[in-house]
């Protein structure tokens, strides 16, 4: 069998950089975008290369972020902006191979293993995409090549920005095992605590510790760390799927801070309920029957949730739904470190009702419909803040906070 060629692209400072393409004034400034500038609230979405040598981190606040830096440039958030230039730099990975996989709105992994007859090596396809989405686009990207989906990703954060990586298969022992067991892929805070204090502090540790006693630590997610520690990964990229091939759509988050309340939760089921509204817009697949929520605590214990609903597509519905499971089954023994809603068993082929199905049920249905997809045309055109629900208003560190940047579909 053939060794694969992956790659793993990540757009540099993507908001922050397709803002200083529509406003130049901002090149070579410390730039943050976030929720309202004149406001100078809410938290920070994204930065430039200039801010990080502040010390300016994505999700910490506007006023912690302009007390390390006064003067650093702020500008709102242009997600339809956001949306074209994604669109744009896919439309350039799909001139090398049709096996893209969004990861994000600005990270894809790319399958080029048919591809090297036509144009070259793994590291050479790299470059081309490179070169082609900066000349082009005025964008740069960091790309990491290598023969799985994890390794690859661990290569694209090797040498940013504008740069490309190679993890060979032949030296990935020598090249990643003495790296922090942190640089690995879904290794957080919690876990590498928990594998420090089994004396597992490197990538290699993790890869020759026992499988018995990884799994006594993690569980089933401890026997896929160590998988990806060996270079065994073998999880293929999966290519776009068409809308009747879209099992659920969803969105989550890791909370930039503990959450103990069920209204700070409930703020954040909004916000995230926004996001797969949005997404179910965009997709095109009908309505949903079934809401999910994932609930992480803060010892790293995972439980998820699901109930049936009417078919909707509507963020209230699908927010409301989300907070009643949550309050029905989550008893705060710990704080909530990660929250996530999902969406599932779309109907392509919504009919309308009849009169004893409930006439005016739908027609309330389809004037709810009607404002949320006026709300969704404002935000494309004039930013996400300028229309927020009151339940996320309500707490200033949410505010202006959008994250459809991170999903989950499949």
């Amino acid at each position: 069998m053939r060794e694969r060629v992956i790659l793993h692209s990540d757009l540099n400072n993507f908001f922050a950089s397709v803002e200083t393409l529509l406003n130049p004034a901002f090149q070579g400034k410390p730039l943050i975008v976030c929720g309202d500038p004149k406001e100078r609230r809410g938290v920070v979405l994204a930065k430039n290369e200039e801010a990080k040598k502040y010390g300016i981190r994505t999700a910490e606040t506007v006023y912690s972020a302009l007390k390390k830096c006064p003067h650093a440039q702020m500008t709102e958030t242009h997600f339809g902006e956001y949306k074209k230039y994604s669109r744009l730099v896919r439309e350039i990975y799909e001139r090398f191979t049709d096996v893209v996989e969004e990861c994000s709105i600005d990270e894809c992994s790319l399958d080029v293993t048919a591809s090297v007859k036509l144009f070259g090596n793994g590291q050479e396809i790299a470059e081309k995409i490179r070169a082609a989405v900066k000349e082009e686009l005025g964008l740069t990207v960091s790309i990491g090549v290598s023969f799985n989906k994890s390794f690859a990703k661990l290569a694209s954060e090797f040498k940013k920005p504008d740069a490309v990586s190679v993890l060979p298969k032949e030296s990935f022992r020598r090249i990643v095992w003495p790296r922090p067991v942190t640089d690995l892929l879904f290794v957080g805070k919690s876990t590498a605590e928990t594998l420090h204090k089994r004396g597992i502090r490197t990538i290699g540790d993790l890869a020759t510790t026992e499988e018995e006693t990884i799994i006594s630590l993690l569980g089933k997610r401890g026997r896929q760390l160590r998988i990806c520690a060996r270079g065994e990964d073998e999880e293929p990229v999966k290519a776009h799927a068409g809308k009747e091939d879209l099992k659920s759509i969803g969105n989550s988050s890791t909370l930039p801070y503990d959450v103990t309340s069920r209204e700070e939760i409930k703020r954040w089921l909004y916000v995230l309920s926004e996001s797969v509204a949005a997404r179910l817009r965009d997709a095109d697949v009908g309505r949903a029957n079934t809401v999910h929520i994932a609930v992480r605590d803060g010892n790293f214990k995972d439980y998820t949730y699901q109930c049936k609903v009417s078919p909707t597509a509507l963020c209230k519905d699908i927010a409301e739904t989300a907070y009643a499971l949550f309050c029905k089954n989550y008893s705060f023994v710990a704080p909530v470190r990660l929250i996530g809603v999902t969406v599932s068993g779309f109907d392509h082929h919504i009919e309308q009702l009849t009169i004893e199905e409930g006439v005016d049920g739908n027609a309330d249905y389809q004037k709810r419909e009607r404002a949320e997809s006026a709300v969704a045309k404002i935000r494309e055109k004039y930013g996400y803040a300028t229309l927020q629900r009151g339940v996320i208003v309500q707490d200033k560190r949410l505010d202006g906070l959008d994250i459809r940047g991170k999903k989950e579909e499949k």
